[in-house]
């Protein structure tokens, strides 16, 4: 009885230990997402009570840091392992994961252009939801202030938006000092100003809608965000290709190893 074998029957150093490497980055970084996501948990004090996961009415900024992490380490552990070990199932389970996700990221950027009118409604929607959620949670508050401050915007579509808020609204018969006004982010700020004048925003919805432009932005984030992409057009196509090719890059070397594994195998 003979057996074919090949002349190189042996798992290329070279393909192994950089599928490692590459993999390595990923569990650090996943180990990295998942304790600042604890750690944000922490001080908020949900880690002493579960319970306020479920309260918050808005979207908490930490759980999109632990999924991350979460698929991240996931990852970064299936592939280290599998290309240490020279497992095929670890390795085949990376691969199929990274194509997964990028078919996902393609099918989202199709159906974000092909469908931009309902988009642009459910974006309007969630913005709106955590706008009235605003006080509910400190990460979430960051997160909305930081991106009207960057795109000097206030409100989904303009700042009357903030009547969804309880603190915010005017329809109310609350005694909220906050009434009528809009956040600290929603201001328009001399860049001379050293000091950051967190109730800049009161009252201001009590003046005239006219002169609402003398002191906070009228311009909604929707629209700000419509006017940002068509002049970061390019920005946003280079970060797409450059994870895409990072995506290959890793589906590559695992069935690159996937195959030399296989040779070996069947090669005696």
């Amino acid at each position: 009885m003979y057996y074919y074998r090949y002349d190189n029957a042996e798992v290329s150093c070279c393909y192994k230990y950089l599928m490692f490497s590459y993999n390595i980055i990923f569990w650090l970084a996943g180990v990295a997402f998942i304790a600042v996501g604890f750690w944000a948990w922490s001080e908020k004090g949900v880690l002493l009570d579960l319970t306020q996961v479920t309260r918050l009415h808005g979207f908490d900024p930490v759980w999109l840091v632990l999924v991350v992490g979460g698929v991240t380490f996931i990852l970064g552990f299936a592939g280290c392992v599998g290309a240490l070990r020279e497992n095929i199932c670890l390795l085949k389970f990376f691969s199929g994961v990274i194509g997964f996700i990028f078919f996902l990221e393609l099918t989202a950027a199709v159906l974000a252009v092909v469908f931009q009118s309902q988009v642009r409604a459910w974006i309007n929607e969630f913005f709106l939801a955590n706008v009235k959620a605003y006080r509910d949670d400190i990460d979430l508050q960051n997160l909305i202030d930081s991106l009207q401050k960057m795109n000097f915007c206030c409100g989904a579509q303009d700042p009357s938006d903030w009547d969804q808020n309880a603190y915010f609204s005017c329809n109310g018969t609350h005694r909220s000092r906050e009434k009528c006004g809009v956040p600290f982010s929603c201001c328009v700020t001399d860049p001379a100003d050293s000091v950051v004048n967190t109730q800049c925003g009161y009252d201001v919805r009590n003046r005239q809608k006219g002169k609402w432009a003398e002191h906070i932005y009228t311009k909604g984030c929707i629209a700000a965000l419509e006017d940002w992409l068509p002049g970061n057009l390019y920005t946003v196509a280079i970060v797409f290709i450059v994870i895409s090719l990072l995506q290959m890059v890793g589906i590559y070397l695992a069935r690159t190893l996937i195959a030399d594994i296989l040779k070996v195998k069947f090669s005696y």
